[in-house]
């Protein structure tokens, strides 16, 4: 059966109220935290594109040379005829890689939060691959239950699923959330699915500091523009020259932790509200949690998988994982 889509701006009216609730409620508890989810509007998400090409941040580079070097062998373990279903989709650049390696595709299902790039994104590529069934969902991939598409149809009746998670996004769940999203992707993907996870790998903390510090100070934009989008869709005063950047490494939970910081003692108005910010107090945006070789088994296991395959590069700086659900 064909599932209706909501109509777009009644989807974007939600996606506002959501971003409004949430935001008064990080806002109002101790200590304060705002879903990095809301990070990703349509200039965030520009933002990050911009990230992904700096000097400093290899992860993208690193994985994308790894998946270059690995698709001809995750084609063939995936099989031909599979559907691509993948979470948090973005521009899906680092995806094109196995849109060239799997020509038989049935279909390439993108899913991401943000409506204007997952548009955007899934123009360029029904144009670039004509033959390509392209399905985009637009949904938190962390909520999501079902896919709102007929994968049923005879032309894909009983396909199995790839899913697609690249990028170390499963880094920026705390570890119960990761297992949570693990568990509710091997659901949707099926008892014949798998899923090819991108994973950050433990290493020097300067390196992982300047990362997210870049010199060019791009993250620190990218970590701004939530206020910006706040200032913008909740009618809130927040002045930009008067919050920082924060991030740094924290060697005991192994993540970097990512905040926006109050330059002075100042009181700003959100949604009709008025919050007091104390000088040096910061608010949560973001973790990005660094895994081992045991960290990444245990993961998986507790969510249903097992691990048929690792990619690194030379430097193991980042693995490319191949899990398959487990009986």
């Amino acid at each position: 059966m064909n599932v209706s889509l909501p109509v777009p701006d009644r989807v974007e009216a939600g996606d506002r109220e959501e971003f409004r609730e949430a935001v008064l409620a990080g806002l109002s508890r101790t200590p304060r935290a705002i879903p990095p989810k809301f990070l990703y509007d349509a200039r965030g998400s520009e933002l990050f594109d911009a990230i992904c090409e700096l000097p400093e941040y290899y992860l993208t580079r690193t994985e994308t040379g790894i998946l270059a070097d690995c698709t001809p062998e995750l084609a063939r373990l995936a099989g031909p005829g599979c559907a691509l279903v993948e979470f948090g989709s973005g521009s899906s650049v680092k995806t094109r890689l196995l849109l060239d390696a799997m020509p038989d595709l049935a279909a390439y299902v993108p899913i991401d939060i943000s409506r204007h790039h997952l548009d955007a994104t899934a123009a360029r590529l029904r144009r670039d691959y004509p033959g390509l069934r392209v399905e985009p969902v637009c949904a938190d991939y962390m909520a999501l239950e079902a896919l709102p598409i007929d994968l049923n149809r005879a032309d894909v009746n009983g396909v199995p699923r790839l899913g697609f998670f690249p990028g170390s996004t499963i880094g920026n769940l705390e570890p119960h959330e990761a297992t949570a999203f693990l568990r509710r992707a091997r659901t949707l993907l099926g008892d014949r699915g798998a899923l090819v996870l991108g994973v950050d790998l433990k290493k020097d903390p300067q390196r992982l500091h300047d990362a997210y510090n870049d010199s060019a100070g791009v993250t620190a934009a990218f970590t701004l523009n939530l206020l910006r989008r706040m200032n913008r869709e909740l009618d809130a005063t927040f002045d930009l020259a008067r919050f920082a950047h924060d991030a740094f490494y924290d060697p005991l939970e192994g993540r970097i932790e990512i905040y926006f910081r109050s330059l002075a003692v100042q009181s700003v108005a959100v949604a009709g509200r008025i919050f007091t910010f104390a000088e040096g107090e910061r608010v949560h945006t973001e973790y990005s949690y660094k895994y081992d070789d045991a960290g990444i088994a245990a993961l998986a296991k507790s969510a249903g998988f097992t691990i048929d395959r690792t990619w690194t590069d030379p430097a193991r700086l980042f693995a490319v994982v191949y899990l398959e659900t487990a009986p």
